[in-house]
């Protein structure tokens, strides 16, 4: 079972497909939202000025977690249409402003014009994916305007796997293991802007 941990929709019970997705633990997510209000400190920011993409929504946790806790909005991508509809009947439990379901493959995205420009991106793909090919995938949206500047990703990932999924130009803040689950932290800094920009340590 999964719930919503906190915020406006606090409690409310999440519908999860009855197979093809990898719902977070709620010990992941309460341990990732964490960093995140500590990164949101740190900048000065409220969640009201944020905008998520969360790629492979699955169930839409993370994306609806984020707008239970005040984002703006959150553009989740799903490419199974049966998870997809799990998903917006999700978004009708949470029962918030700001939520796009995309029925697309996430590799699709980087050629279509940007649906948001994210502060905030979640990335929870099947652990079968390279981390190579992610970093890739990553980097494209970056390129094509779905994340902002200095925009935090969030990925999750088999702790096994000691490959960083974030593009290696980008400012790499940390990788934190939960048992089999690795969380690894980065920001988008525009080539520009990378040797002006004060770091945002994760904590």
């Amino acid at each position: 079972m999964t719930r919503v941990i906190a915020g406006a929709a606090r409690g409310r019970r999440l519908r999860v497909p009855a197979a093809g997705t990898r719902p977070t633990s709620d010990r992941v997510r309460e341990a990732l939202f964490s960093s995140i209000e500590s990164a949101l400190l740190a900048d000065g920011r409220a969640w009201s000025q944020v905008s998520v993409l969360d790629l492979f929504a699955g169930t839409g946790a993370l994306g609806l977690e984020a707008l239970s806790r005040g984002a703006s909005r959150a553009v989740l991508v799903e490419k199974s249409r049966a998870a997809a509809g799990i998903v917006t009947a999700n978004v009708a439990v949470v029962a918030r402003p700001g939520a796009e379901v995309l029925v697309r493959d996430a590799r699709q995205l980087a050629g279509l014009p940007p649906a948001v420009v994210a502060d905030l991106c979640f990335a929870d793909p099947p652990y079968d994916w390279a981390a190579d090919d992610l970093a890739v995938l990553i980097g494209q949206l970056a390129e094509a305007g779905w994340l902002a500047p200095d925009a935090l990703v969030i990925v999750e990932r088999p702790a096994k796997d000691p490959v960083s999924p974030l593009p290696a130009a980008w400012d790499e803040g940390r990788r934190r293991a939960y048992g089999d689950t690795a969380l690894w932290y980065g920001r988008f800094a525009e080539r520009e802007r990378t040797h002006e920009r004060q770091d945002h340590p994760i904590s």
